[in-house]
């Protein structure tokens, strides 16, 4: 798993890159964008006090990671082990408890010791509403029909973290949509989710797809899944299809495609970070800037297509002055380490790690 390090580093720190980019212009449109930075727009951090700040999507998917971490750990160490979204349910709470000033009685999580990922920057309050419920939302049955992108990276923590525990890619994207669904109630949401996940196991394990076969392979696989159950996956993989469509096209600027995705609502965000990803040609750099410039949910855009480049071209790819001022580098750097590795120590063993112990059997207070 050494070498896959660079990968799992690229895929949570490129997801910081763009939510933090974003952040700057999310609530703004493509016109006030260009009249507060120029007739190019963002081109990168608008930095406050030397920092760039990331939001709740990259709060929400390390704290996400934190819990399946949580979970695979007892499971190993103990021999038993809850359904894995329970840990992501008691991850998420621990984490909507921070944005609301109140500490917990108890903490489980090591990240709750991290100040840079519990800021009040929740860029979904439908989202804390739902985690301050004392039941918690399913497919079956919704809290809610938000189709906010809010829990959309979650389905990024998935990926990176359950790589260890050769579960089937079904199993994978089904948990990805069963954490989207504890906030979000909408199909849209939780079925964006599962498709991120496929897509994204895809860029992890097999690199030399193209982007379009690992679209193509991915909504056949999501269709299958859930098609029958949910009307909604025809609707995104209509949104993708046009992703694709416009990517090919020679007379329409990144601009207006990204005006034409709209990238509100989980799957156009979903879509709108395929183009961007589609259209950079590997270059980062380009690739965030498309992804913040719209009059959509810049943040959204930025972290999602941050992961899925990153995931694709290493942390090596990620230009260095993304990462000096991004506040909590360290801290994704390690929990990237975390999940590419995994628990070090079984029940039959005498290996013994201390930090994992520290971070992942005994962080609670």
């Amino acid at each position: 798993m050494g070498n896959m390090q660079t990968f799992y580093r690229g895929a949570l720190l490129g997801m910081a890159v763009g939510d933090a980019m974003g952040n700057t212009v999310d609530n703004k449109t493509l016109a006030e964008i260009c009249e507060d930075y120029g007739p190019n727009g963002l081109l990168g951090y608008d930095l406050v006090n030397g920092y760039a700040d990331v939001t709740s999507y990259t709060q929400v998917a390390a704290f996400c990671a934190n819990g399946l971490l949580l979970g695979m750990t007892r499971g190993q160490m103990q021999g038993k082990m809850a359904p894995l979204v329970r840990y992501v349910n008691l991850a998420l709470r621990e984490w909507s408890r921070s944005q609301h000033y109140s500490a917990p009685e108890r903490t489980f999580c090591w990240l709750s010791g991290q100040p840079e990922l519990k800021r009040r920057h929740c860029m979904d309050t439908r989202m804390l509403d739902a985690l301050n419920r004392p039941t918690q939302g399913t497919m079956e049955e919704p809290t809610n029909r938000s189709n906010h992108p809010g829990g959309l990276t979650e389905a990024v923590a998935v990926v990176l973290a359950v790589s260890g525990l050769n579960l089937q890619q079904p199993e994978i994207d089904r948990l990805a949509a069963e954490s989207v669904a504890l906030t979000h109630g909408d199909p849209e949401a939780f079925l964006s989710a599962a498709t991120l996940a496929h897509g994204l196991s895809l860029v992890l394990r097999s690199p030399d797809l193209t982007e379009t076969q690992i679209v193509l392979e991915t909504m056949d696989a999501v269709q299958l899944q859930f098609g029958r159950e949910y009307a909604q996956t025809t609707h995104i993989w209509e949104l993708l299809q046009m992703a694709l469509t416009l990517a090919d096209s020679d007379t329409i600027s990144p601009r207006e495609a990204m005006e034409q995705l709209r990238c509100v609502s989980a799957p156009e965000v979903l879509a709108g970070a395929l183009y961007a990803c589609l259209t950079c040609h590997g270059d980062f750099d380009t690739a965030m800037i498309t992804a913040v410039n719209h009059s959509g949910r810049s943040a959204a855009v930025g972290a999602i297509t941050g992961a899925l480049l990153g995931a694709k071209l290493g942390e090596e790819a990620l230009p260095e002055f993304y990462l000096d001022c991004l506040e909590p580098t360290e801290t994704l750097r390690e929990l990237a380490v975390d999940l590419a590795q995994g628990c070090p120590m079984e029940r039959t063993s005498l290996l013994f790690d201390g930090d994992w112990d520290r971070k992942y059997r005994y962080a609670g207070s």
